[in-house]
């Protein structure tokens, strides 16, 4: 008996699915910025992973977008982006279920904090390397950029990528906590004003530039998405959650080739 031919239609779309669809990931993703990131993505047609530290609240989240119409391209797996073993958790789900892993929208963190997230590094680039496009950017904050770092030494180590390593930038940041602890920020030419936030995010940023450094087949970017009302700042920021998101949106559906190891604001190319 031959198959009909709507049978083979159906099937020659199911293989072309396999080629075309796209897999993200976004941390931190249960509210603001990450939530809406996961919505506009999933509009566009993305898989999309919501990833979050709380099950309860993340799968609340991934409720909220089902009802939006979106049930088709929205998963939710708990991680903990301190956590190793959470981390690798998600790796896991993610090769298994999908293969691999096109877009990394790393949006987790707590101001004031600076974040280990050395094992979700690991684990992106290993996913990311499976795709033929693959993107991954930091949500970031225009607070990072070195008009903030007061000493020039300082801002011509952070911004020298070509002579900066990675275990040369951990031990600025050890550097800078232990000037934090003596009480000797200012002397040593660190910015007084929100220190541990400032420094967190120029670190960041120099890291994703040195990560694109390294691995020039993916785009590798950071971004900020403006001063948007968010729980963690109380809400008192000056842009919703929807125009925050525009250039994450932008970011993470660069065309093959594009630029990396850029750091982008207002949906432009900006000063490090």
């Amino acid at each position: 008996m031959k198959p009909r031919p709507e049978f083979l239609f159906q099937q020659f779309h199911l293989i072309m699915a396999q080629f075309t669809q796209r897999y993200a990931i976004v941390t931190g993703a249960n509210e603001g910025i990450g939530l809406e990131i996961c919505g506009q993505l999933a509009c566009k047609g993305i898989m999309v992973v919501l990833t979050a530290r709380d099950e309860k609240r993340g799968l609340e989240a991934v409720e909220k977008l089902k009802q939006s119409g979106l049930s088709n391209h929205v998963n939710f797996h708990q991680l903990d982006v301190t956590d190793p073993a959470s981390i690798a958790a998600l790796a896991d789900f993610v090769k298994t279920k999908f293969g691999r892993l096109d877009r990394l929208v790393k949006n987790a963190g707590i101001a004031g904090a600076v974040i280990d997230d050395e094992a979700l590094k690991a684990s992106s680039i290993s996913a990311t390397e499976l795709s033929d496009s693959p993107r991954i950017f930091n949500v970031a904050s225009g607070r990072g950029t070195l008009k903030y770092i007061p000493s020039e030494e300082l801002k011509e180590a952070f911004r020298n990528v070509d002579s900066l390593t990675e275990e040369k930038l951990d031990e600025m940041m050890t550097e800078f906590l232990k000037d934090f602890k003596e009480g000797a920020l200012e002397i040593k030419g660190w910015p007084i004003h929100l220190p541990a936030y400032t420094v967190s995010k120029v670190g960041q940023i120099t890291y994703t530039r040195l990560l694109a450094k390294r691995h020039p087949g993916c785009c590798i970017n950071s971004v900020c998405p403006g001063f948007v009302k968010t729980d963690i700042n109380r809400n008192t920021g000056t842009l919703t959650v929807e125009q925050g998101a525009v250039t994450p949106i932008v970011l993470a559906l660069l065309p093959k080739g594009s630029p990396s190891g850029l750091f982008y604001q207002q949906g432009e190319v900006a000063s490090f």
